[in-house]
């Protein structure tokens, strides 16, 4: 969660963001996916970020060049929001590190959950692992700031700078919210206001409003408690200010809202956030 957050404790119900291992029916990694996260550990010190073998071609020998999909060839970075480890290590999640405009914010945080406690981290992963394996089915290059749900960070700063590293097409941090505030509901979507660079000017703000419209006519109801009509324009969030690469951040809805809440428990109600954001990113993509 970005807009409310919950106390940072060392004991963390389920362990996101933006997140155990996510639940049993999370899909596997596919072919065509990456990932580049550097985990944060409790020394401080950096780990070099995994490898994985190079995506293969989207199409056959046979298949003539024009019939790759619009997207193929593209690169996406999808940022689940937090993690599964985070709550066990607030020394490091507390630390600070640069969070652009002159800001500095918390490495990172433990995120929210539902009042039956599943937790945000374990949420956005689950749904980010199913928008990357629509994606890869598509051709498109597939990049994750984090390849698991147990581990601590990464930071704040270092996602951002994973998007810029992969030169990436689109970035799509996924988080869900906490509003604490009655009859609080619906989906909303960040992005960098004012822009601080070219990509997060047009191309931050289209994706962003893709994304929008996307969830909207997949039956998706935009927030009624933050932002307008389901956009918010925002310039305290690192993961935006950071980047050099068209961005948008997703709270695909409120976790203390019951109704939401059982959606996003449910792992029919994760593919169809998974689904719409994918196809959000694909029109993005071929637009």
């Amino acid at each position: 969660m970005v807009a409310v957050r919950r106390a940072i404790a060392p004991l963390l119900l389920a362990g996101a963001l933006l997140l155990t291992g996510c639940s049993d029916d999370a899909p596997a990694a596919v072919p065509g996916t990456t990932v580049l996260s550097t985990s944060v550990t409790p020394s401080s010190s950096a780990l070099p970020p995994p490898s994985s073998p190079s995506p293969s071609s989207p199409t056959s020998p046979s298949s003539p060049a024009s019939s790759a999909p619009p997207a193929s060839g593209k690169v996406v970075v999808l940022d689940p929001g937090h993690n599964g480890g985070n709550g066990a290590h607030p020394a490091e999640i507390n630390r600070p590190v640069p969070a652009g405009r002159g800001q500095t914010k918390p490495c990172n945080t433990t995120g929210t959950a539902t009042n039956a406690g599943y937790p945000e981290h374990a949420f956005t992963f689950d749904v980010a692992q199913r928008v990357g394996k629509a994606l890869a089915g598509k051709g498109i290059r597939v990049v994750y700031t984090r390849q698991n749900d147990t581990g601590v960070g990464p930071c704040v700063d270092r996602r951002a700078a994973i998007g810029n590293e992969a030169d990436a097409d689109a970035v799509v941090s996924i988080h869900a919210d906490g509003s604490e505030a009655a009859g609080a509901t619906g989906f909303h979507v960040a992005y960098s206001s004012p822009a601080l660079n070219a990509a997060q000017g047009e191309p931050s703000t289209r994706l962003a409003q893709t994304l929008r419209d996307t969830l909207r006519t997949s039956g998706f109801t935009t927030a009624n408690y933050i932002g307008g009509n389901g956009l918010s324009a925002r310039a305290d969030l690192a993961g935006l200010n950071l980047s050099t690469r068209p961005v948008a951040l997703v709270e695909c809805g409120n976790m203390r809202n019951a109704a939401e809440a059982a959606r996003m428990t449910s792992a029919d109600g994760r593919q169809q956030y998974a689904t719409a954001i994918a196809a959000a990113i694909e029109a993005y993509l071929a637009g």
